[in-house]
Formats: structure tokens, sequence, C-alpha cells
């Protein structure tokens, strides 16, 4: 399909243009589709190879339904303050580390019992005072000394 070489033609360069765009158009709304029901499926706990000749209309209407059903919390929630969130984080993380912590042989049961008492009292007072900022990281493990060379140091 050859473009027209005319510089008036601007009406037949619409015509010649207008299947292209529209097959463009409908390429989008199918990708955009097809990623939808790649996001919902797994949402609303089907699987994705029993649902694979789904009709646009239902991908849709499944989206729209599981969309109502969200809490109205949860969708006109605005975001939480950076403190409030560090500080859900920290309790998120915290209750990680209690289910983990037991069930891997890492630390002996008294030293995890100590651990995590710590961090729950750190969590019940606040947390760190300000959470913006890291802490600072430890200082990086010298290299051994060879016995001859007793503080030392040479540049070579």
């Amino acid at each position: 399909m050859g473009l027209p070489r005319g510089v008036g033609d601007a009406a037949e360069l619409r015509k010649s243009l207008k299947p292209l765009l529209e097959k463009r158009r409908r390429a989008r709304i199918n990708e955009s589709l097809s990623q939808l029901k790649g996001l919902i499926l797994p949402l609303l706990g089907k699987e994705n190879s029993r649902y694979s000749k789904l009709e646009k209309a239902d991908i849709l209407e499944m989206t729209v339904r599981f969309l109502k059903e969200l809490p109205v919390s949860t969708c006109l929630a605005t975001a939480p303050a950076p403190l409030d969130s560090y500080r859900e984080g920290y309790r998120a993380c915290l209750a990680r580390l209690a289910r983990v912590l037991p069930a891997c042989c890492v630390l002996e049961p008294a030293v995890s019992a100590r651990l995590l008492e710590h961090l729950r009292r750190r969590a019940a007072s606040g947390g760190p005072s300000s959470p913006a900022t890291p802490p600072a990281p430890a200082a990086a493990p010298s290299p051994p000394v060879p016995p001859g060379d007793l503080g030392l140091w040479r540049p070579w």
C-alpha cells in the first residue's frame, strides 16, 4: 500500500492511513486486554490454562466485578506517611522473622528469643527515632596482618 505523492491529497492520505491506524489501535486494545487477563485471573484464584479463550467482554466483566468487591478503604486510602509506612514494614518484618527464626537453626533458641524480644520492644517504643536515615555501615574487617609486618604499613 503506497502513500499518495501529491501535496494536495490530504483526504486521500487520511483514507489510506485510516486502516493502518485502526489496526494499530486494535492491536493495542488486544495487548492491554491480554495483560489484564494475565493480572486478573490469578487475583481471582483461577488458572490461566483453563481460561485461555475468554472473550474480551468476559475479561472486562471479571475485572469490574473484582474492583467492585475491593474494600472501599483500599481504593480511597491515601498513601501512608513515611513514618507510618516504616512502622508497618518493621512490624511485618518482625512477624515474618518470628515465624522463620525458630524454624531455622541459625541461632541458639535463647539468642533467638532475646533478639525477638529486643525487636518487639523497639516496635512497641515506635522504632528508631529517625527511620529516614539508614544506620551507618559497619567498618569492613581489615585483612590479617602477616607475622613479620606488625604495624608497619607499606604501599607496595
